[in-house]
Formats: structure tokens, C-alpha cells, sequence
């Protein structure tokens, strides 16, 4: 909520980038607290403090007696409120103040107060007071604007208040890109970066024994097995992925060293994984190592999840429901003659899951997701009643400990299937039940949280999805959407989905930001019913739903082209014809699934069932088409109704033909114009719930300021509004794993034409004003031009497989001879594609995320997938010789030189001397790099040296924060030879003007 007497320009919804200036006069250079202040006060104050010196280069004094002027920073309750020259409306505003709220006003002519409904509510104020002032705060850090301002006395008066009680994160365990790769640090960074975004909740799922687990972060056993300090005597192998790990979702094995255009410079070593598994990885060979992983991953997690406590941020951490109790575990309890099926044995291995959590790492709630399967197939009675059955054992289970845990419901639905509401009516009120988007975030906030009443609803949209995982996914609009969605539900919790960080950085700030203002809302949107009301809806269309290519040749058919494409998942068509009677043909094709049983649905054609149960590949295998035509079809509303019913997993199909005496419309579902079948674009979305959108001119023009500088606010803003959601190309997809580069059958003359954002993004880089401004700029420039790259790439692989298909259809030697010579040549450039795709990714490398972004590019599209090479032993049958050695992309890296600071924490413990990874990537050689530091404030900067620790690895260790300072600015230099010539370095670019500051917390 932001109060009416907001002055300056300023409106609700919309941050402005610098603080407007009020009277003028002199700033007192102090911040005022209690004597009584709190931990968390006091340390509102010290980030006060940095941001204040950071935007103005002022460094102020923090005291408790009062000052003639400057800040003060004080919560509900506290007698310093005494003191105050307040007017009766700044202490009615005060009074009113609950949990986590906060006023921003002034107070008097030359004094500015930050006050909050508790300790949060002031930190919170903090951060917006630095909002306010332009900085803006992401998962990945923060961003400073390069030009300082003067400091003075602002004229705001603001009451903050949150629209939902929880708002924060879901980061998720399986791939690379996630938190599988993170350890303490990035662990303490990302949660110290929440109560900055004003959120309050971190909350991690954990998969079961088979397929991607079992995970470490939650361990299953007896309490006869925990010590007293939580360290755990017997367990499991256990696993978070890693370069030498084989499997999971589709990554192959492959060591750093193998890795193509230089990307191993940005690793160390060969194995490459957390931390916590060095010298165990893919997975602990004996159980002293199982046991040795699960303390380690509860010792990170324990201080992760104590800095939350800190920052007033909650924690939760949970497993699947019926829960899976791991082999070896299962095997130790029937020597003892107990049988693991038993609900009060599951009673004591949750008493044991929650016992070790209490004495390792505490946390503040426990979520039991239920089963995945219950989106893809559905489920029996007997299913949702071991799951009720499984609540039971936890609720005993905690019962029997004293309830040190709250216990909710999260899952990829909300409930069972037919009734996503039924839990609400068996579980304790106390219970809070969640979900996250279905169809991986295509599909809106789950409509059922409507009919739960009277308990907490946590609503949980996709900040990304993992099909296109190795692509840029703005959702900016999207989140807005979903989060206005989930308050008109009624949800008090709002939580984001996500593996990546620096790359979400719109997706982040759009979902935090709705989570206390959505004065964007169009009147009456709350009171709508289920509709989207903030997406344009045309009379024809797909309702729903995802599209796939396949590159696969489809047998029985002479349109293979319209067979290789399809939609899934979606609810049906609605097709605007003009009245009459028609014939309707369904064309499908399993492109997918190898074994029956995989996918069943029906089809209803103007509320008449025409396909019962349907399993394609039962009845003709897989890639082999298949067609349905029904007759005397009799429209009199002028829109033909298709409509799919889901028994197993999702429906799909290729193609709809629609005929008449005097019309014909044929449809390429999934795809585009091809022949006379129309494409996807040409039909229109019917309420596509992909195309849910909330306006976001405002958001990325304010988001271009704080990036870009506010000469490119406007124009920068405008490219990424049009490119938001459904608008941006997608060139990744899920065939074999998460963020597989697409086989695009349409020549990139044609595509290219979709991804000139890129180019007009290019054009404004000319204007980008200040070191810090233009390596945010060329980021997401050099973003945008990895996405068309592997548009390309795309392209290239949709031409190399429609040549080699060609290659068995042509008898003529010297046809097949020149074909396979054009193949060839396709393929050299593809692998001359995938250089360059890489060099602009490496471009971008920041973080944790996109170093998993690299194995995902390596391990699994290039290496598992065989997205490159999976035509060359064609060729070479084609050809008669070997492939030449160009065929692959070279081992020398691609892009300039570059300093790389991984993991970037604003805060440490006074005494603790935090270590920096630092990657030092380049081409060419480079001289000693090292590290300036000095306290916050000082002058001078003292020079430390980097130590290597493999390939362009280093490592430095920052100083501990002197007593008399709140903490330390530095910057990492080097100087890297470039064709001949000494260029310098730093990291951030701002240095030494001002660098990264750490504050003691």
C-alpha cells in the first residue's frame, strides 16, 4: 500500500530513480537510533549508512543521542518516538503500523524518519528509503547508479504496507543452474539480497530416492541415528548434481577440461559440483561419506538458515508426499522386524526427519509436496488416501516433538484430481496449502485456492521454466499478472519458482515489487471471476498449452512437416467459421513417447466425444500419423468447438482440417504457415493463458533507468516491454532434458526477422553513459545475442536434418554426392554457430546460474543430446570419408577478457574473512591480478594479491571489518595483454570510484 501524501512525482507503482531534492537545507551528517536498538536495527542502520555513502559519497554517523538533524530510524513501541517532534497524523500512521510495515516522512524541517512496526519494518524502510534514492536490488546484488547525487533532505512521506503476509522464493534443486551448485556463500548472498526486495520466505524442495535423488538437503532416518548436535550416524547415498554425474535429467559425465570455446576456463578443476561433495562426486561410495555429505549439506543450510532467522526471513524445507523412505533405510527397518509401510513407522521416520532438523538446522516450516504425477496422470482414491494418510504420520510426528515445525501442503497441483480444493477439508486449519503454476508456468495461479477458506494459501508462479532453461525468459508482465491473481484468490503467501538469478532479474523485481503494490490493477479485476481479464482475447484460437517441434521423419503421410509440430497440453480450439456443416479431420502424431500408457486422452467436436481414450502409440506407434474425420458437423454460433479431455498426461496434435461447401481452414497446430495450412500466429490465442500479461511500460522503464541510465530509460524500456512474455522468441525447449536448442524446419531469412530487438538494442549502446551502466548494458546486449544465435543454431539444425532425410530418398549418386557436400557445410557452420553462441554466453558468466548454464550447454545439449554431431555418421557414409577436423567447435575461448566475481555478498560477521572466487577469462595472458580494499570511507585502498587456485581460477580473502567501521569497499583489478596491448580491468567496473561494499552484520 502506498499512502496518498506521496509528494515528489512520485505514484504508486512506479519508482523514481533519483530522490527529489526538498528544501535545500544542509544534511546533518547522522542516523539516529535507540539506545535499546536491536541486531537487526542496528544494522538497518549501518545498510542505511552504506546507501546513503554509496549514492552521495557521504559517510554518516551513527549515534543514539539526537542530532539537529539527519536521520532516524525507530520502530513501534520505542521511546525514542518520545523524543520526536511528530504531528498527531505521524503518530495515528505510526500506532496503525503492524509487522513489517513501515513509514517513510518527515519529520521537522531538517530530519528524515525511517519507522517500522517492528525491527523489520525498519529494515524494510531502509531498503525502500533506498529505492527511493535509485538503487535497485536483485537476487544476484545490487545495482548502484554511476552518477552520485548531492546530499540533502527529501520530501516524502510513504506507508508501506505488504499485500501478502509471505513473499519469497522457491529456488529449486535438479539442475546445474540452481541452488544444486551453490554453496555457503551463494546461500548466505541470495538470502541476505531478500529482506532488500522486501521478501520474507526461502523455501527448498527436495527430490526423493530415484531419478534426480535423493537430495542431501533433507535427511530420512531414525532418531536413534541422530547425535545430539545433529550430525547424523547412519544415511544414504545421496547426490546434488555435478560434472561427473551421469544421468539425472539428461546431463552426460563429461570433465570441465572437455568443455568447448573455453568455458573451462571458468572452472577450477575437472569435477565440478558444491563444495559440500568435493571428493565425493557423482555420488558417496561408502556410507562414512553419505554420512560425511548429510552433515555438511545440514552444517551449510544451519548457517544459511540462521542468517534468514537474522533478517526476519522464514525458512522451510520439505519432501514428497507419501513419503519415500530410501532403500537402505527400508532394509534397516525390517531387520528390526518393523515394517516400513506401517503408518506408525512412517510416524518415526518423520520424528526423525524433524528432530534432526530441529538440532542441525532449524527451520520454520515443513511442506509435503504431493505426488508429481498427480498433474501428468491424475490419481485413484487409494493414491489420495496414502497421501491424507502420509499427513497424518507428519502431523504425529510433530505432535509427539511439540510442534517445533508448521506443516504445510505444497505440490504441482494443489489437490487431487477433479477437486484441487479436497485437502482443505482434511487437514488441520493450521496447515497452509500451496502449489505451483501448472503446465511449468503456462497456466495461471491455480484456480482452486478460491474454494479454500480459513486457513494460509501460498501461491507459487514460475519465475522461469526449466524446457527453455538455457534461454532468457522476461515474464515480467506475466508475474504482475500472477500475482495479482493470486491476492484476487485470497492467497496471504506469494512465492517465485526459479533456479537462475542475474538473468530473472526482471522476473524478481516484477514479483517482489507486486507484492506490496498493485495500483496497476484495471478497475474491477478483482471482482472478476476467472477470466483473464488483462489479456486480449481474439474470437479464434488454441485455449492453452504449449508447442514442440520434432525433427523425427513421420512415416504415413506425404505432410511430414505439419506432423513434426504440435500443441500439448491444452484445454481445445475454439475455430470462428461461418455457420453451416462441416467436415472435421484431427491429425496426430506421437512425437514423444516410445511405450503405451504414456499419454491418453479424448476429443470433442461441438460437445460430441469423436475420440475416446486415445493412445497414439498404442494404435500406431511412434512418429507415424494418424487422422480422425468426423462428418455432418453443424456450427450455428459461428466458432467450431474442439475440446480435449486429459486422462494420462497431455493431449497433442499436429493439425486440424475444417472443410465446407464453400470453406476450408487447415491448421498447423504448433507450428507455422506451412503450404495451405495456416500457423499458430494466424489463428490467434483464445484466453491463452501463456498471453497473461499486466502492463509493464512503467516497470521496464524504470528498470532501463536503474540498469542503463536515465538517457536510455525510455527507449531501452520500450524494446524490453515488446519482447516480454509470448513476444520473446523461444529457440529452447525440453526433448531431451531441460533447454534443448529447437530444430527449426524454417530458414533463419525468415526467422532472423523475429529477433530484431537485438539489433535495436545494439543501436543505443552508443549512448550508454558510465563504467557501471555499460557493463549492465552489454550484458543484456550480449544476452539478447546469445538468444539469436541459438535462433540460428536452430535454423542450421532444421536444414542439416531435412538434407539428411533427403539423403535416403535420392538414389542418384551424384545427387546424394552434392547433397551430402551442401550437409557438410551446414554442419561447418553450425559448429562456427556454436562459437559464437558460446562467446556471447561467456560474455554474460556471473554467476553461479550461468556456470550451470555452461554445463547444461555442454553436458547436455551438445554432448547427451548430440545436438551438433547427430547427423555426422550419416554424413560420413554420405560422403565416404572422415568429417574434416573444423567439424567441431574449437577449444580456445571466444569472447574479451573478463574479470568474474562469481558470488557477491553485502554482508559478513565482523570477524569473519570471507573469500571471494574470482575468475580471471581471457584469450591472452594477463599480469598478477589483486584486490583493492579499504574501510568504507577512507581514502586510500590497500593492495592484496589473488591466489590461483586452477586454470583462470583465484582466490582473495577480504579483511575483517575494523571495529571503528561498519565495513570495506573493494574492487578486483587485472591487467590482460589484447593483441599486443595492456588493458585494465576492474570488477565492479565502478572502481576505484566506488566499488562493492560488505558491511558487517
Amino acid at each position: 500500500m502506498i499512502d496518498a501524501g506521496l509528494r515528489c512525482g512520485f505514484k504508486a507503482g512506479v519508482s523514481a530513480s533519483i530522490l527529489c531534492i526538498g528544501s535545500g537545507l544542509a544534511f546533518a551528517q547522522a542516523i539516529q537510533i535507540d539506545k535499546k536498538a536491536s541486531q537487526r536495527e542496528a544494522f538497518a542502520a549501518r545498510e542505511l549508512d552504506r546507501y546513503v555513502y554509496l549514492r552521495t559519497g557521504t559517510l554518516l554517523t551513527i549515534q543514539s543521542q539526537s542530532s539537529r538533524g539527519g536521520f532516524v530510524i525507530v520502530r513501534k513501541g520505542s521511546k525514542l518516538l518520545d523524543e520526536l517532534k511528530l504531528t498527531e497524523k505521524q503518530r495515528r500512521e505510526i500506532a496503525s503500523l503492524r509487522s513489517e510495515n513501515y513509514l517513510l516522512s518527515n519529520i521537522g524541517g531538517d530530519r528524515f524518519m525511517i519507522a517500522g512496526g517492528d525491527e523489520t519494518g525498519v529494515l524494510y524502510g531502509v531498503y525502500r528509503y533506498a529505492e527511493k534514492l535509485g538503487i535497485r536490488f536483485y537476487l544476484h546484488g545490487d545495482v548502484i547508479p554511476d552518477r552520485r547525487i548531492p546530499l540533502s533532505i527529501p520530501t516524502l512521506h510513504e506507508l508501506g504496507r505488504p499485500l501478502f503476509a509471505l513473499r519469497g522464493i522457491n529456488p529449486f534443486h535438479d539442475f546445474p543452474e540452481g541452488p544444486d551448485w551453490w554453496n555457503r556463500d551463494d546461500y548466505l548472498a541470495v538470502i541476505g539480497q531478500l529482506p532488500k526486495l522486501r521478501m520474507n520466505f526461502f523455501g527448498l524442495h527436495t527430490y526423493p530416492e530415484g531419478g534426480a535423488g535423493p537430495e542431501p538437503e533433507v535427511w530420512i532416518g531414525r532418531q536413534s541415528d541422530i547425535s545430539p548436535d545433529g550430525k547424523v550416524n547412519l544415511s544414504y547415498p545421496s547426490t546434488w548434481a555435478s560434472t561427473p554425474r551421469q544421468g539425472g535429467w539428461g546431463y552426460d559425465a563429461e570433465p570441465t577440461s572437455r568443455f568447448s570455446c573455453g568455458a573451462s576456463q571458468y572452472f577450477a578443476e575437472d569435477e565440478y559440483g558444491p563444495s559440500v561433495m568435493k571428493g565425493m562426486m557423482p555420488m558417496p561410495k561408502s556410507e562414512a561419506e553419505s554420512n560425511k555429505l548429510f552433515n555438511a549439506a545440514g552444517s551449510m543450510l544451519r548457517d544459511a538458515f540462521a542468517e534468514a532467522n537474522s533478517l526476519g526471513v522464514k525458512t522451510c524445507v520439505g519432501t514428497e508426499t507419501p513419503l519415500t523412505i530410501p532403500k537402505l533405510v527400508q532394509d534397516r527397518l525390517r531387520a528390526e522386524g518393523k515394517d516400513p509401510g506401517n503408518p506408525a513407522v512412517v510416524q518415526s521416520i518423520y520424528s526423525g526427519i524433524f528432530q534432526r532438523l530441529n538440532r542441525m538446522s532449524p527451520v520454520d516450516y515443513y511442506w509435503l509436496w504431493t505426488p508429481e504425477d498427480w498433474t501428468w496422470n491424475g490419481n485413484t482414491p487409494e493414491q489420495l488416501k496414502k497421501t491424507t494418510n502420509d499427513f497424518e504420520s507428519a502431523l504425529g510426528a510433530l505432535k509427539s516433538l511439540g510442534n517445533p515445525i508448521k506443516l504445510a501442503t505444497c505440490g504441482w497441483v494443489l489437490g487431487p484430481q477433479n477437486d484441487r480444493s479436497a485437502l482443505d477439508r482434511v487437514l488441520p486449519k493450521n496447515v497452509a496449502v500451496s502449489a505451483i503454476n501448472q503446465s511449468v508456468g503456462n497456466s495461471p495461479v491455480e484456480p482452486g485456492f478460491g474454494k479454500v477458506l480459513g486457513r494460509s494459501k501460498w501461491a507459487i508462479p514460475w519465475m522461469e521454466n526449466d524446457p527453455a532453461l538455457t534461454a532468457l525468459q522476461l515474464w515480467a508482465g506475466r508475474m504482475l499478472y500472477d500475482a495479482a491473481d493470486a491476492k484476487r484468490l485470497g492467497c496471504d503467501g506469494l512465492f517465485g519458482i526459479h533456479w537462475r538469478t542475474k538473468i530473472l532479474a526482471p522476473n524478481v523485481s516484477a514479483l517482489a515489487s507486486a507484492a506490496w503494490d498493485q495500483s496497476w490493477k484495471p478497475i474491477g479485476f478483482d471482482k472478476a471471476a476467472s477470466d483473464l481479464t488483462l489479456v486480449h482475447k481474439p474470437e479464434s484460437g488454441a485455449i492453452g498449452g504449449e508447442t514442440a517441434q520434432f525433427t523425427n521423419p513421420v512415416s504415413g503421410t506425404d505432410e511430414q512437416a505439419v506432423y513434426q509440430t504440435v500443441r500439448y497440453n491444452m484445454d481445445g480450439y475454439d475455430i470462428k467459421v461461418p455457420n453451416g456443416t462441416y467436415t472435421v479431420t484431427l491429425k496426430f502424431n506421437e512425437p514423444y513417447y516410445s511405450q503405451p500408457g504414456k499419454r491418453v486422452f479424448g476429443v470433442q467436436v461441438q460437445g460430441r466425444a469423436v475420440v475416446d481414450r486415445l493412445d497414439i502409440f498404442e494404435r500406431i506407434g511412434q512418429n507415424h500419423a494418424i487422422d480422425f474425420t468426423t462428418t455432418g458437423v453443424v456450427v450455428k454460433n459461428g466458432v467450431l468447438q474442439v475440446r480435449f479431455t486429459k486422462v494420462i498426461e497431455f493431449p497433442c496434435i499436429a493439425g486440424i482440417v475444417v472443410s465446407g461447401s464453400n470453406f476450408t481452414r487447415k491448421i498447423n497446430c504448433g507450428g507455422s504457415k506451412i503450404g495451405d495450412y495456416v500457423g499458430e500466429k494466424e489463428t490467434g490465442s483464445k484466453t491463452d493463458p501463456q498471453n497473461r500479461t499486466a502492463p509493464t511500460a512503467w516497470f521496464f522503464e524504470d528498470f532501463a533507468r536503474a540498469n542503463f541510465g536515465n538517457n536510455l530509460a525510455k527507449d531501452a524500456g520500450s524494446i524490453f516491454v515488446k519482447v516480454d512474455g509470448t513476444n520473446l522468441p523461444k529457440p529452447a525447449s525440453w526433448i531431451t532434458g531441460p533447454g534443448d536448442i529447437v530444430s527449426n524446419p524454417i530458414p533463419w531469412a525468415t526467422v532472423g526477422a523475429s529477433y530484431s530487438f537485438v539489433d535495436a538494442l545494439a543501436r543505443l549502446r552508443s549512448r550508454v553513459v558510465g563504467s557501471g551502466n555499460l557493463e549492465r548494458f552489454d550484458y543484456w546486449l550480449n544476452t539478447f545475442k546469445y538468444m539469436r544465435e541459438m535462433g540460428r543454431l536452430g535454423c542450421l539444425r532444421g536444414q542439416l536434418d531435412a538434407i539428411v532425410a533427403s539423403l535416403d530418398q535420392t538414389a542418384d549418386g551424384q545427387a546424394k554426392s552434392q547433397a551430402a557436400e551442401k550437409g557438410l557445410a551446414v554442419r561447418l557452420e553450425m559448429a562456427r554457430a556454436w562459437e559464437r553462441m558460446l562467446g556471447y554466453f561467456e560474455a554474460t558468466v556471473s554467476t553461479p546460474g550461468e556456470l550451470g548454464t555452461l554445463s547444461n550447454l555442454e553436458q547436455h545439449v551438445k554432448l547427451r543430446a548430440h545436438f551438433l554431431d547427430i547427423h555426422d555418421d550419416a554424413l560420413v557414409k554420405a560422403l565416404g570419408h572422415d568429417l574434416p577436423a573444423g567439424i567441431k567447435p574449437s577449444d580456445n575461448y571466444q569472447g574479451l577478457p573478463r574479470i568474474v566475481v562469481p558470488t557477491v555478498r553485502t554482508a559478513v560477521a565482523r570477524n569473519e574473512a570471507a573469500v571471494l572466487q574470482v575468475i580471471l577469462a581471457s584469450s591472452s595472458a594477463h599480469r598478477d591480478g589483486f584486490m583493492m580494499w579499504r574501510p568504507i570511507g577512507a581514502e586510500k585502498y590497500v593492495r592484496a594479491p589473488l591466489r590461483h587456485v586452477g586454470r583462470s581460477v583465484y582466490q582473495v580473502s577480504l579483511p575483517a571489518i575494523p571495529p571503528s567501521s561498519i565495513g570495506i569497499e573493494y574492487y578486483i583489478e587485472c591487467v590482460f595483454d589484447v593483441n599486443g596491448k595492456a588493458v585494465t580491468l576492474r570488477s565492479p567496473a565502478t572502481g576505484p570510484n566506488f566499488g562493492q561494499t560488505v558491511i558487517a552484520n
